[in-house]
């Protein structure tokens, strides 16, 4: 499968650039959601990240922006 490098803003995963699989429209997907194990003091979680486009010097792109209130 085909994959895009893809910024993340916010959370925990703020300035990361990590490739993700394309949809069967060649986009990432609206929504990408991170599990996280638990661990001996912390209950298990998920990160919930949104696609956002911008506009930057290569043109129009997405990115993800983390969302607190999922």
């Amino acid at each position: 499968m085909k994959s895009a490098e893809t910024e993340f803003v916010g959370g925990p995963l703020d300035g990361r650039v990590l490739p993700i699989m394309l949809g069967s429209f060649w986009t990432i997907p609206k929504v990408y959601r991170v599990p996280v194990p638990a661990t001996a003091d912390l209950p298990a979680v998920t990160l919930v990240y949104r696609r956002s486009k911008i506009f930057g010097s290569k043109g129009w792109r997405w990115r993800y922006e983390y969302d607190a209130e999922a």
